[in-house]
């Protein structure tokens, strides 16, 4: 996808989680996320958007500390998240193509800016879900081209990382399908951080699941269930995904 694309997904997902986080109200308890309510998201995303704002826009190259949410609730907090989300949106479209900052996650982006535009764009999606979770509604829809891309960060970016929780005792392999896209990926398994390859490797795999793009991006972020006809083979490798692999 292009940065450009990032960026619209990211002012839309934004309009979205802000508007659901108000018709829910800010004391509203969020299901997604265990003992949190809608004022612990905003503060959450909110402080999120203005970290990565900080290093695209003063171009910061060494990581720096995580910003304090202010002691807002009501309407002060949603005008604070929509203030913060409409300067990421504005400093993502306004920054040169080749500024350089700090990263975080293992897989290259093609730039820093791909990199911030991207992971910006899934923060604040998944985070809406969790805003549509705490109103009682069903998800908007996530296009196919964008939640394949979401699927895929996830996999090959946070699970690479030391700090996956999402480990077995012995070797496994976990392929996941997007039955709308034709993407697939080969999960490797083991007492390490997983291991991901694009494409069917022809490694036998002891759990496939298969799904939407949407599908699998609302499950493998743990927004939804892990479970029913789409989850093939050892179902455990698919309980202990939702156990242990999730990601704030």
């Amino acid at each position: 996808m292009k940065i450009s694309e990032y960026v619209e997904r990211l002012a839309r997902e934004g309009e979205l989680l802000a508007e659901a986080a108000e018709r829910a109200g800010t004391e509203a308890p969020v299901p997604t996320c265990p003992g949190w309510r809608v004022t612990d998201l905003l503060r959450h995303t909110g402080a999120v958007h203005r970290w990565a704002t900080g290093y695209v826009r003063d171009a910061i190259v060494e990581p720096g500390p995580f910003p304090d949410a202010p002691e807002l609730a009501g309407g002060e907090l949603l005008s604070w998240f929509r203030e913060g989300h409409e300067d990421l949106v504005g400093a993502l479209g306004e920054a040169p193509q080749d500024v350089q900052c700090w990263t975080f996650l293992p897989t290259a982006a093609p730039s820093p800016l791909a990199f911030w535009a991207r992971r910006q764009a899934h923060e604040t999606a998944v985070h809406r879900m969790d805003a549509e979770a705490a109103l009682g509604v069903a998800y908007s829809p996530v296009a196919p081209e964008f939640a394949e891309d979401g699927v895929d960060e996830l996999l090959t970016g946070f699970h690479a990382r030391p700090r996956s929780r999402m480990r077995t005792e012995e070797p496994r392999v976990m392929r996941v399908r997007a039955a709308d896209t034709g993407a697939v990926w080969t999960v490797h398994l083991s007492a390490e951080p997983p291991r991901t390859v694009s494409g069917d490797t022809g490694d036998p795999a002891d759990c496939e699941v298969t799904g939407t793009a949407s599908w699998l991006y609302e499950a493998l972020w743990n927004r939804l269930p892990l479970m029913g006809p789409g989850v093939a083979g050892d179902e455990s490798l698919a309980r202990r995904w939702a156990e242990t692999a999730g990601i704030g």
